[in-house]
C-alpha cells in the first residue's frame, strides 16, 4: 500500500469483517518525538491466539477467498523501515487492538494520503457502525464520533450527498485547524 490512509483502510475492513459495531481510529502526531502513532481498536469477534502469533505473516489470513493477507506483513514493514514498529492486541469475544508507529519525518515514512477522505467512505459505507476518529497534533486534537452526529442528525440520513459533503468538509476544516508544519 503506498498511503497511511490505505493501510488504515484496510485495518479497519479487518474489523469490519470481525463484525465490529464500534471502531475507534487514533492518530498522533508528535514531532518532538517524531512519532506518527496509530491504532485501531475494535469490538469485533477478536484473533483466535493460534492465529494471533503468526497475523503478521503474509501466508496467515483467516479469508475463505484467498490464501494470503498482505496488509499487516506490508503495514508491519513500512513502520519498521521507518525505525518504528507495530504491535497487535486481541482477546477473542472482546476485540482487537492493531498500533504502530512510523518515523514521522523519516525518509520512507509513506505519504499519510487523504484521512479525511478515508474517514468519511468508513462513515458512509457503514452508517450503522459507530466510528470514533481522534487526531491530535501538538497543535490540537481533534474527536469525531458518529454517535454523535446521528445524535444532532435525528432522523436525517448520513447517506443524503448534502450531509456527506458536509461531513467530509468538517473533517477536513477541523484536521487544517490542528495541522503542524512538517
Amino acid at each position: 500500500m503506498t498511503e497511511i490512509a490505505l493501510h488504515i483502510l484496510d485495518i479497519v475492513h479487518n474489523s469490519i469483517r470481525a463484525n465490529a459495531t464500534r471502531i475507534q481510529i487514533s492518530i498522533s502526531e508528535n514531532a518532538a518525538t517524531d512519532e506518527y502513532l496509530i491504532s485501531v481498536d475494535d469490538n469485533g469477534k477478536g484473533i483466535p491466539p493460534e492465529i494471533l502469533t503468526n497475523v503478521t505473516d503474509p501466508f496467515t489470513t483467516s479469508r475463505k477467498t484467498r490464501k494470503v493477507g498482505m496488509g499487516l506483513s506490508l503495514l508491519k514493514h513500512g513502520a519498521e523501515q521507518t525505525g518504528g514498529w507495530l504491535k497487535i492486541s486481541s482477546e477473542p469475544g472482546i476485540g482487537t487492538r492493531v498500533s504502530c508507529c512510523f518515523g514521522l519525518r523519516h525518509l520512507d515514512r509513506p505519504p499519510i494520503g487523504n484521512i479525511a477522505g478515508t474517514i468519511y467512505q468508513l462513515i458512509s459505507a457503514f452508517p450503522k457502525i459507530q466510528f470514533i476518529y481522534s487526531h491530535t497534533t501538538i497543535v490540537d486534537e481533534y474527536v469525531f464520533d458518529t454517535a454523535e452526529v446521528a445524535e444532532a442528525l435525528g432522523d436525517v440520513p448520513v447517506s443524503l450527498p448534502e450531509v456527506r459533503s458536509y461531513l467530509l468538509e468538517m473533517i477536513n476544516e477541523n484536521l487544517d485547524e490542528i495541522k503542524i508544519a512538517r
